[in-house]
């Protein structure tokens, strides 16, 4: 019996190989023009055009004009509604949660401050009904729900999808977050470090675009690094790369939450920063350092200044050992801007082992405050394309409702 299954090599094997590239591209970065997706995937700019607009054709891809430094280009993204992706972003204090599609494209979103001792149980079950409220808002129900990504502010160890280190978030030690999520949501649910996923998302739509290896600082309640090399987060043999914020600055110092003696964030974390400001207000928080900073209010400034400085010097310990292009600033502190970016570039500029002119770029994240919770969509994604071999249309997986496929890392 003949088959039409086309040989390798063949120019329709050929073909299917390149849509399929171009495809996986699109799903990646969440959208591109014609021009970066050249770049992205090493096909001509002839072949690009070509299937772009013969997937367009096919209500595969969606192109639309928009401008790029100045010049028009087609920007292209997934047209069809292959599934929704949630992101979650869990940090010591505050819980943010969206809906994208496939394309990453935000379809609803919702934020909540939460206790400073919430634990794991509770948090988990408002999830749900967070996710079932939002969903029910789309007119759709959670049996859309392809997969669920989750930043939390803790290393996660692959081998056990359990917190690296205890302490670091009191409540949710020993709670194996992909699996009880998973199995609420009855979905697959992948879980992994907020400042990994911060990292990710910068590097693909963000401050670190279409740029080499980099460092995200995300400088918030605590500190911590997301590592990007060759494109793809390290994070170690136990998960714990990047955790700037627990390099020991002084061993004789006070005592961090990890169990360690002068970590770096017991001078450069909200509360080292806060408290020798608060004299004169009690209910000081991060944000009303970074706004009175700005104000102009020189206690503020120089508070946010030592901090860049001590920040800058830690960076400096890692980019002398990791060498990347450019390091990218995000978390609460970094709202501060050039007040908080000067003093940390002057330092490592000074302590780097290139010549000034060659030393990391340092800026601004694009993202903001949906840096960790855009990575988790795109971490979740990413996630189920290798699950289905990132075929044209097979990102949607079939779940068995008494034995939902739940995965960490």
């Amino acid at each position: 019996m003949t088959t039409n299954r086309p040989t390798p090599g063949s120019q329709t094997s050929l073909r299917d190989a390149n849509r399929a590239r171009i495809v996986d591209a699109v799903k990646m970065h969440g959208g591109l023009t014609q021009v970066e997706l050249v770049g992205a995937t090493g096909l001509s700019p002839a072949t690009v055009s070509n299937i772009v607009k013969e997937l367009a054709a096919q209500g595969i891809l969606n192109t639309t004009q928009s401008t790029r430094s100045g010049r028009r280009a087609q920007f292209v993204t997934l047209a069809h509604a292959l599934g929704l992706v949630g992101g979650v972003h869990i940090s010591g204090r505050h819980l943010r949660v969206v809906v994208a599609d496939v394309a990453q494209k935000v379809v609803a979103e919702n934020h909540l401050p939460l206790a400073k001792d919430h634990r794991a149980d509770a948090e988990l079950g408002r999830l749900t009904r967070m996710f079932a409220d939002m969903f029910e808002s789309l007119d759709t129900d959670l049996s859309e729900m392809l997969a669920v990504g989750v930043a939390i502010e803790a290393p996660i160890d692959s081998r056990t999808g359990l917190i690296s280190r205890t302490g670091l978030m009191r409540g949710w030690d020993g709670v194996d977050v992909a699996e009880s999520l998973g199995t609420a949501l009855n979905c697959r649910v992948f879980v992994d470090n907020n400042c990994n996923l911060g990292a990710l998302a910068e590097y693909r739509r963000g401050a670190a675009r279409r740029r080499g290896d980099m460092i995200y600082i995300n400088s918030s309640a605590g500190i911590g690094a997301g590592i990007i090399l060759g494109g793809n987060v390290w994070r170690g043999h136990h998960g714990v790369a990047g955790e700037l914020g627990h390099v020991t600055v002084d061993e004789n110092g006070p005592v961090c939450r990890c169990g360690k003696r002068g970590c770096l964030e017991m001078y450069v974390g909200a509360a080292a920063i806060i408290e020798p400001l608060r004299s004169e207000r009690r209910g000081l928080k991060l944000q009303d350092v970074v706004s009175r900073a700005v104000a102009g209010e020189d206690r503020f400034v120089r508070a946010i200044a030592d901090a860049g400085h001590r920040i800058g010097v830690a960076t400096a310990d890692l980019c002398n050992i990791l060498d990347p292009e450019r390091v990218v600033v995000g978390g609460d502190l970094a709202n501060a801007g050039e007040l908080l970016l000067g003093p940390l570039r002057h330092t490592l500029e000074r302590s780097v082992l290139v010549e000034p002119e060659d030393a990391p770029e340092v800026v601004q994240g694009q993202l903001g405050s949906h840096a960790e919770v855009i990575g988790a969509v795109s971490f979740a994604i990413d996630q189920l394309n290798v699950l289905t071999d990132g075929g044209v249309g097979d990102i949607k997986p079939s779940v068995d409702s008494a034995h939902p496929r739940v995965v960490a890392l």
